[in-house]
This record gives structure tokens, C-alpha cells and sequence, in this order.
């Protein structure tokens, strides 16, 4: 496979005629320094006690502001008791005396960091979730409304056709009716019409007859004659005629037809998911568990990057809501958790073996050891707990001021790996498997903090531990004996790294949840950026948690869905 190698992106040093890549900042002095003046820098006797940090983690430098009652001071001290921004002059006024100031300067960083962090916020959940309200939920309903309107309207019109037919049939029969009626009235007054007919012959015939009698020159005829009785005319009938009444129409009330009919029921509110799901500051990523024995040494000779990654299979895992934190228990167990405090035992189908509720989020807190003992650990109560065989949970170790973050159990020796933190402060300690304090990790070689929220751990073939830091956004890896090695903060721009884990080459595996590409990282143990092994368009939407088995397959969860994922990328 054609691996880049495409080095990050950095501004240049700010030492005058320095063109080298800026790599540090003096916090004091807000000065961009390559690695070369930044020790030159430090050399200074007046510089000794300069705090110098990577460029990632510089101290915004605060704006230059006049105050406005001493117009020829700046603005850099905080009243803690009038919660006003004051110059120095300020200070020493009568309505600020024995007032506690603090440096401006640090609270406009932790305000710049605070800001940060809601930005991030707003990146990483609140667009991304608009979005796919918009797009997914709201855009299908709609579609889903036309659909629904557009098969109303043919049934209105089919229930219309069907109505108009019966109307037709109605008006047929009607018509046959009156047609009837016409027939037998026509038939009477025809009877009639004839019984007058010879009814007018006899008179006239009548008349005849009597004009011949006048006519006669016999009077003695004349005088015999009877008078005639005329009959009577024959009787008729007015014909009874039908009428027709039309029919009164009001649409409103016509019950024939079908009416539209709308439920009398309160439109639910979308369903938002929490933002914990998706974005919480202690978010980091977790390692894959090693292979329990060095038997396969001689197979991870043979073993090399794929030219692609092939998805396996996939499962979802009843009683998460998503997929935080992967630890391999067996070759067919699985331990995971989301970030509302839900730990499963799983099969490799997603078949729940036991579950159990715990205080833990969205940090890698449970390792399973050698002896394939549960490991969690507590920050609400500050100790780390310990689930054996025979199910029997005991308070293995408890951190005093330190809320234990992430846990890992080394494959190499059983030592465990604890990412701890306190306000302001964090480190990495290193206990046996008895739970005795082994080893601090907590300064580079430089007296600066390695660490600000160590929330996932792993240990690398070669005894590296790497460390995912949520806060700086960088991977901190230091060697076994606890010295700062490389930290890896992303490809050509930022990274938000959550779960990392390693594998039996070496490579460490980060998970990247920043929302504009979100992907799992591929580096080879020294830090080299080697590739994007799996992005968005894999399917790889919101990856959180990743592990690689003894089979060398990799897991990847995701921040939005239980779904597990597994790959091939190794052959």
C-alpha cells in the first residue's frame, strides 16, 4: 500500500531571520519559537523561569487595553472581590484596598479555553445534530407528508369517480321512472281522447237526425216524434301530474363522501439525542487489547497493512446507547460502555452475558487484566475497583485527591496504567497488580505538564505509553521509563482524538472525532502519520472507541449508534 508521509503544518519561528517551523511558545513572552531557540531561549538566565509549551497549548496573549480612569496604565490585574478588570494604579486605591487580585492574564486564558470549548461544543454536537435533524428527520418528513397527501388526494378523487358513477346510476334509474309515468299518463288521456271522439259523433249524428225531423212536411210525423235524451258526456279526468323536488346541497353536510381526518393529538417534540452523547471534554480513546501470549510473534512477521480495509461484520449491543469504550476480555468476550455509566459483557454476535451499571462516562475506565479480572475505575469516589472470577468486587486502589480517569492493564508485565486528574493538574501513574505505586508520569524533560485529561491509555509492543488527551488534542506518548517520546496532534489540522489503541505491528490507532473529518488515524510507533484507515465515507461517522483483537480484527464503535463494527486491515 502507498503510505504518505505528508508532514503537519506549522507556523514559522518568531525569532528575527529564523525560518524553521514554530514548534514552541514562550508563554510570557507570547513568542513562536522552533525547537533550536526555544532552548536557546531557556539558556537565558533571565528566561530560566519562562514557561515554554507546544504551540497547540500557548497562553492567549491578552489584548492591550488602557484603563479608563489612569489613562496611561494598561489593564491587567482582576478585582476577585469587585469582579472588575483594574490596572495596577487601581490596585492601590482606597475602594480596592485589601482586595485579592489574580493575573488578567490567566483568566482571559481560561476564558479563551472556556469559549473553546463551546465552540467545540457547537462543531462537534449542536451543528452536526441540527443537521441531521434538518436533513434526516425533518427533509423525510416532509417527503413522507407528500407521500402521505398525495395518497389522500387519490383517494378523495377515486371516492369522487365512485360517487359520480352511483349518482349516473341513480339518475338513469330516475329517468326510466319518469319516462314510465309519462307512458301510462299519455295512455288515459288517449282513452279519453277516444270516448270523446264518439262521443262528438253520436251529437253530431243527433243533430242530423233532428234536422230531418224539422224538415219533414208531415206534421203528424213531426208531432209523434219523442223528444231524443241526449246521453251525457262521457267523464274525464284532470290528469295527476309528478313533480319534482330538487335536492338541498351544503358540502358541509353531505355524508356520502369521505372527510379528511386529523388527529386531535399534540405534536410530539423531535427526539434531540443528549450532548453527552456526542460531545463531552473527558471523551478519549482506548486501546486494543494485546494478545495474551507471544505466541503469535512469529505470524506478526507476515503481517502487513492491507491495500484496503474490508468490513467483517457488524452487531448492535443491547443495553448501551452507543459504543464509548471496547476492552477484550477473551478471544470471544467483549467488555463495552457508553457515556451514561452502562458496562455489558458481550459475545462476538452482541448476545449480553451480564451488565452492570457504574459511574464512568465517556473515558476508557475498565481494562480486564491477565487473569482476566474487570478493572473500573470510580472518579465520584476516587478508587479503582476490582471484579474477580467469581464475581467478587472489592476497592483495589484508592487515589486520594486524584479522580482516576482511564485505566489499562499491561500485556507485557500485568503493571496497570492510570490516567488520573485534579483541578488544573493531571498525570499517569503505574501500579503492580497488588495495587502498589510503581511510577508518576507527569513532566516532560522540560519540567512542563505531559498531560491536562488523560481519559484513555495504552501501552505499545515496545512498552510506549500512549496517551489520548482530550483537552490538548494531541496524543502523548512517553517511553517505559515515563520520558516524553512524540505527541501527535494531527494530519495537516487539528485533531480531536477520542478512544486510540495499538496493534501487534507497533501501529497506534487513533480515533478522530473532529467534525469536519472524522476518521481513525493510522501511525506507525514512533508517531508518522502513515494513513487514514477509516473516514466518513466508509460509514464512519462519529468514531469513538477502537480495538483490535488476538484475530487482529479492529472494532470500531461509534458516538450515535451500539452498533460495533469490525474490519480487516491487516493481512
Amino acid at each position: 500500500m502507498d503510505i504518505p508521509r505528508t508532514a503537519q503544518h506549522f507556523l514559522e519561528c518568531g525569532i528575527e531571520d529564523c525560518e524553521r517551523n514554530c514548534e514552541f511558545y514562550c508563554n510570557p513572552c507570547h513568542q513562536r519559537l522552533c525547537k533550536q531557540c526555544s532552548e536557546e531561549h531557556l539558556k537565558s538566565p533571565e528566561n530560566k523561569s519562562h514557561e515554554v509549551v507546544l504551540y497547540q497549548q500557548r497562553k492567549r496573549q491578552l489584548p492591550v487595553e488602557k484603563c479608563k480612569i489612569h489613562l496611561t496604565k494598561d489593564v491587567d490585574m482582576f478585582c476577585e472581590e469587585c469582579q472588575v478588570p483594574v490596572c495596577s494604579k487601581c490596585a492601590t486605591q482606597r475602594e480596592h484596598r485589601g482586595h485579592t487580585f489574580t493575573d488578567l492574564e490567566t483568566i482571559y486564558a481560561d476564558k479563551y479555553a472556556d469559549f473553546q470549548e463551546e465552540i467545540s461544543k457547537i462543531q462537534e454536537y449542536f451543528l452536526p445534530t441540527s443537521k441531521d435533524i434538518l436533513q434526516k428527520e425533518i427533509k423525510k418528513d416532509s417527503s413522507q407528508i407528500k407521500h402521505i397527501m398525495d395518497n389522500i388526494r387519490t383517494s378523495m378523487k377515486t371516492e369522487g369517480e365512485s360517487l359520480k358513477s352511483l349518482v349516473d346510476t341513480v339518475i338513469s334509474e330516475n329517468m326510466k321512472q319518469v319516462d314510465q309515468i309519462e307512458h301510462s299518463l299519455l295512455e288515459d288521456l288517449n282513452t279519453e281522447d277516444n270516448a270523446l271522439d264518439d262521443y262528438i259523433n253520436y251529437l253530431n249524428n243527433l243533430v242530423k237526425e233532428l234536422h230531418r225531423c224539422l224538415s219533414s212536411t208531415e206534421t203528424q210525423k213531426l208531432m209523434s216524434e219523442k223528444k231524443p235524451e241526449i246521453r251525457s258526456i262521457p267523464e274525464t279526468t284532470n290528469p295527476v301530474t309528478p313533480g319534482f323536488t330538487a335536492g338541498q346541497y351544503n358540502k358541509s353536510e353531505v355524508k356520502l363522501l369521505g372527510k379528511i381526518h386529523v388527529p386531535n393529538t399534540k405534536a410530539e417534540k423531535r427526539e434531540i439525542r443528549p450532548i453527552e452523547s456526542v460531545y463531552n471534554t473527558a471523551l478519549k480513546p482506548t486501546h486494543k487489547q494485546k494478545t495474551e501470549d507471544r505466541k503469535k510473534s512469529d505470524k506478526k512477521q507476515t503481517l502487513s497493512l492491507s491495500a484496503s480495509v474490508t468490513k467483517v461484520r457488524e452487531f448492535n449491543v443491547p443495553g448501551v446507547d452507543n459504543v464509548f469504550h471496547v476492552s477484550l476480555d477473551q478471544s470471544d468476550r467483549l467488555w463495552i460502555s457508553d457515556c451514561y455509566g452502562n458496562l455489558v459483557q458481550t459475545d462476538l454476535q452482541g448476545n449480553v452475558i451480564q451488565k452492570i451499571k457504574t459511574s464512568g462516562r465517556s473515558e476508557g475506565y475498565h481494562t480486564v487484566t491477565q487473569d482476566r479480572d474487570l478493572i473500573f475505575t470510580d472518579k465520584a469516589k476516587k478508587v479503582i475497583n476490582r471484579i474477580t472470577q467469581d464475581n467478587n468486587i472489592t476497592e483495589f486502589i484508592k487515589t486520594g485527591d486524584w479522580k482516576p480517569l482511564s485505566i489499562h492493564s499491561s500485556h507485557i508485565n500485568g503493571d496497570l496504567l492510570v490516567g488520573m486528574w485534579k483541578i488544573r493538574e493531571a498525570k499517569v501513574t503505574k501500579y503492580n497488580n497488588t495495587g502498589k505505586e510503581l511510577q508518576i508520569m507527569q513532566r516532560d524533560n522540560k519540567g512542563q505538564g505531559l498531560y491536562s485529561y488523560p481519559h484513555y491509555i495504552k501501552e505499545n509492543i515496545n512498552g510506549d505509553i500512549c496517551t489520548s488527551d482530550s483537552n490538548k488534542g494531541a496524543v502523548a506518548v512517553v517511553n517505559k521509563s515515563g520520558q516524553h517520546r512524540f505527541s501527535y496532534t494531527g494530519q495537516e489540522s487539528e485533531v480531536w482524538p477520542s478512544e486510540i489503541c495499538t496493534d501487534v505491528l507497533g501501529h497506534i490507532l487513533v480515533c478522530d472525532t473532529y467534525y469536519e473529518s472524522p476518521s481513525v488515524h493510522l501511525l506507525d510507533q514512533d508517531g508518522q502519520f502513515l494513513s487514514l484507515l477509516l473516514t466518513e465515507e466508509e460509514g464512519v461517522k462519529y468514531p469513538r472507541s477502537v480495538c483490535v483483537d488476538d484475530e487482529n480484527n479492529l472494532y470500531v464503535g461509534q458516538g450515535h449508534t451500539n452498533k460495533l463494527t469490525v474490519y480487516k486491515y491487516l493481512q
